[in-house]
């Protein structure tokens, strides 16, 4: 489910909520709500906001600290892209196929990464023909005639090596994201605190009115923490800008 989606539901729990809350208030008896049950009611409601209140900003923390990760690593990337090239550039005519995978390669991660979901859908990322390793082969084929050459490929092999590494970090945590018990259990303290605000408040639009912008509120603080959690997708992703900066010079190097 896209982070829209869970979004809208959150806020459609949160606003039904408190309107079971306002609608249930009228048919309390009235010492349910008299003096002392409202003080128990805030006490216990109080316990329960503190908690999803520390809840939700640690989520929100760590989902900022996931794309700030993921920005930067991309980043990271998109220059030891750069740089492996003109490694292998230096190196000599020999690198020329080895140059045009890695062409290939970062056209293939565009896809992946920020491509329609029809070609995301076509791409498989453990398919090993679609990474890095293709060019470490060419590399290793190498046969270096000078001593440069021997210290140009090892260089380039050592920068292949990081590239790889971030790859296969980014297959395997391109599932992670915000587990679903987690998210059930604090959609339902919040579903409580709002049908708690329902039951102390009476049924007039100035009430409702702020009702539905407080899950408004909530629920755009669930859908960023959701969204920032997968950086590469939704609405809120990291720029592929880097990556295509680094097609466009790997592309005119090749064409000199």
């Amino acid at each position: 489910m896209s982070s829209i989606a869970l979004g809208t539901l959150v806020f459609i729990c949160l606003f039904g909520a408190a309107l079971v809350g306002i609608l249930v208030r009228d048919r309390l008896p009235a010492h349910h709500l008299d003096a002392e049950s409202k003080d128990v009611i805030r006490l216990s409601t109080a316990v329960v906001a503190t908690l999803s209140a520390l809840a939700l900003g640690l989520l929100i923390a760590s989902a900022n600290n996931v794309y700030n990760n993921a920005e930067a690593e991309l980043r990271t990337s998109a220059a030891r892209l750069l740089l492996l090239d003109q490694v292998m550039a230096h190196y000599g005519p020999e690198t020329a196929d080895a140059r045009s995978r890695l062409h290939r390669l970062v056209e293939n991660r565009l896809v992946q990464g920020w491509g329609t979901a029809a070609e995301q859908a076509a791409s498989e990322p453990y398919d090993e023909n679609q990474g890095i390793e293709p060019v470490q082969g060419e590399l290793r084929n190498l046969v270096p005639a000078t001593g440069p050459q021997r210290l140009l490929q090892a260089r380039a092999l050592d920068i292949s090596g990081l590239l790889a590494e971030a790859h296969w970090m980014l297959v395997e945590s391109s599932s992670e994201g915000l587990p679903t018990a987690f998210l059930v259990i604090l959609v339902f303290w919040l579903a409580w605190l709002f049908l708690t605000f329902g039951l102390q408040a009476p049924a007039n639009p100035t009430v409702i009115g702020v009702m539905l912008v407080c899950s408004l509120s909530v629920a755009a603080a669930i859908f960023l923490v959701i969204d920032m959690a997968h950086p590469y997708l939704g609405v809120i992703h990291v720029s592929d800008e880097p990556l295509r900066a680094a097609l466009e010079h790997i592309a005119s190097r090749q064409l000199r």
